[in-house]
């Protein structure tokens, strides 16, 4: 079984913030996959189901970002899954908005999330799909952006970032992480070359 887990925080407060795009992404993959994300079990919501003939267990956390390790940890004892099956869905200060990169294992870049899962699992060597959200002007700021909801210009191509997310998502399940990397990656170099 495969565990894809979305970061973000509980609540309609935070439902729209740039840090709660993993929670969107998971959202979108439900609704792509028909999987229902609404049993509650070990401090996340998750929802059962298959991908490309692969059991997954959709998963977003509701311990608030900086424990979402805790939740993570005890469904993955539970459920008897490696880090190896593990993909973790996230927003990411250093990329540009809309931009998707996917990533095998590696640090934490300060993402709070991130250093939860790895402290709680005992290890970085899951796959990554990041999300760029792009940086404020000023680091002070840092905190109150990732928490404030996404820009009105930013919501109208939402939908395009968590469906592009979802899909990669799906690709590294049906290909691996090598062949979606390539295709996703290369796509945005097709797309900046189109525009030049």
């Amino acid at each position: 079984m495969k565990l894809i887990i979305g970061l973000g925080n509980p609540g309609i407060r935070y439902r729209l913030s740039r840090h709660n795009a993993g929670f969107l992404v998971l959202d979108q993959l439900a609704l792509q996959q028909n999987i229902s994300i609404d049993q509650n079990i070990f401090d996340a919501y998750i929802g059962k189901g298959k991908i490309a003939d692969s059991p997954v267990l959709l998963v977003q956390p509701q311990t608030f970002m900086n424990l979402s390790g805790i939740a993570i940890r005890k469904l993955a004892d539970y459920f008897r899954i490696e880090l190896e099956d593990l993909i973790v869905v996230h927003d990411d200060l250093d990329l540009p908005f809309l931009t998707i990169r996917l990533k095998a294992g590696g640090g934490h870049g300060g993402h709070k999330g991130l250093i939860s899962l790895i402290d709680q699992l005992g290890g970085a060597d899951f796959f990554r799909v990041r999300l760029g959200i792009g940086r404020p002007a000023r680091k002070t700021m840092v905190e109150g952006y990732v928490l404030e909801p996404f820009s009105k210009e930013e919501m109208g191509c939402l939908p395009q970032l968590t469906t592009k997310a979802a899909e990669a998502v799906t690709d590294i399940l049906t290909s691996g992480i090598q062949t979606a990397m390539e295709k996703h990656h290369g796509e945005e170099k097709t797309n900046l070359i189109k525009e030049v």
